[in-house]
């Protein structure tokens, strides 16, 4: 959900070397709307879902709410991208949609902190994660556009770099929501201060970054559009990008979409209130408090690894990099099938984010080399991009459903984790096929 590629008809061709702050500016939206997305995924979603639908179907609650949002980014994100292309203005053609995209995502934050965490209020809950979607995907479609028009391809893998030590900075300060969820006036305070961070990274990006004169492109047509929707699986070596990077965000969102319940669930026992312990030092009193100390070293190796990974593929290939960081990610879940103890998470934690920072870092590369037509290089990249929406309208349902039901199963059969265990099994299964299956892919190194 937090970043959305925007399909274009053509991308200019000869584009000029970019300078290292050009490349910085150019992904800063990114530090943004990720904060955004990993405050509300991580920790205030995971609260407001248990608050409305109850400890004994949280899960299956968190499921309904994101899905249905993530299946409006899915559906919106392709038509904002083919909208911008076409829109000629004094400020640009992605930038008009990047201003009014961050007023009306605002508006949405401003929502949902005055909505009441309780079981009446499922319906307007999931009606204004929805208007999110739909505005946050208005202001990143079209602002995604900007990389195929500007990276030039001998850059690609640091330019994906810098996007990724971006997602992982936004991701690190959204991140910490739990931790200072008491200091910041509770959810109503979170939320006031995603929505100033969304504020200052759009107007950041707006007066740093300045778009290239556009190609010309032929009117908007439905048929047209449609087709272009199917026409990139023609290439064997996009497919299975695609379906490769589908099995990954599925094995993440299954993963990070139940931190906040693992820590409390199984960690904690089911109690509200517990000392965290990292080697005799309490780090926390609470399930949120505790995600974010298995967050914060997850993004710090993330940080780590994104930028040199994005700049190593580049000399030594995408695969091995995507080998490195899948098989790390499938390694850590394998640990929690056998092994718990908040120690232990925060000690995989780092060792998670050190693949997944790597992944991020090479995933727009590697797509970018072997999309099909350089002329319809934006649009490709919209067409991909749902293989990053679609899991998340599947992973978390499923997850939730798995773990509701099992956790139920567990505790009649003396196995309280049951559905943990079974979450986890899931994830592996995920990882594992999304890393091996990248052999494939014949046009990448």
């Amino acid at each position: 959900m937090a970043d959305a590629i925007a399909p274009s008809i053509s991308a200019p061709i000869d584009r000029p070397r970019m300078s290292t702050w050009q490349q910085a500016a150019l992904s800063l939206y990114w530090f943004a709307t990720n904060a955004h997305w990993t405050a509300i995924l991580i920790t205030l979603l995971p609260l407001q879902a248990e608050l409305i639908g109850g400890a004994e179907f949280k899960g299956t609650t968190l499921g309904q709410i994101l899905s249905i949002g993530a299946f409006a980014s899915m559906i919106v994100a392709p038509l904002f991208g083919a909208w911008s292309d076409r829109v000629r203005t004094r400020w640009g053609r992605r930038r008009p949609f990047l201003v009014a995209g961050t007023l009306g995502n605002v508006l949405g934050l401003v929502a949902l902190a005055l909505i009441p965490s309780a079981p009446s209020a499922l319906v307007p809950y999931i009606l204004a994660f929805i208007w999110i979607e739909l505005l946050n995907n208005l202001a990143t479609a079209p602002y995604s556009g900007m990389i195929p028009d500007l990276v030039p391809p001998a850059q690609r893998g640091s330019a994906s770099g810098w996007m990724g030590l971006m997602l992982m900075l936004g991701n690190f300060l959204g991140g910490i929501t739990g931790l200072v969820l008491p200091l910041i006036g509770g959810i109503t305070g979170a939320y006031a201060i995603i929505a100033a961070i969304m504020l200052i990274g759009m107007l950041g990006t707006v007066l740093t970054v300045h778009e290239p004169e556009p190609p010309s492109v032929p009117p908007f047509r439905w048929g047209a559009f449609l087709r272009g929707l199917v026409e990139p699986f023609r290439s064997r070596d996009f497919s299975w990008v695609f379906w490769t990077r589908f099995l990954i965000t599925l094995g993440t969102f299954t993963v990070q979409s139940f931190l906040l319940f693992y820590m409390k669930d199984v960690i904690a026992g089911g109690a509200a209130q517990f000392n965290y312990t990292f080697f005799g030092v309490k780090l926390a009193g609470d399930a949120a408090g505790a995600t974010s100390f298995f967050v914060l070293p997850l993004l710090l190796g993330a940080i780590l690894s994104s930028l040199v990974a994005g700049v190593l593929s580049d000399r030594y290939g995408r695969k091995r990099i995507v080998y490195l960081s899948g098989g790390l990610q499938a390694a850590v879940v394998l640990v929690f099938l056998f092994a718990s103890g908040f120690e232990l998470a925060v000690l995989m934690g780092f060792v998670f984010g050190l693949g997944y920072g790597a992944y991020q870092a090479v995933d727009w590369a590697l797509a970018s080399d072997v999309l099909p037509s350089e002329d319809d290089y934006a649009k490709d990249m919209g067409v991909w991009h749902v293989s990053f929406t679609l899991p998340q309208v599947l992973a978390v349902p499923i997850g939730g459903v798995l773990l509701d039901t099992f956790q139920r199963v567990g505790h009649g059969a003396g196995w309280a984790n049951l559905g943990y265990t079974v979450l986890f099994a899931l994830a592996f299964v995920y990882f594992v096929l999304g890393t091996v299956l990248v052999h494939q892919v014949r046009g990448a190194r």
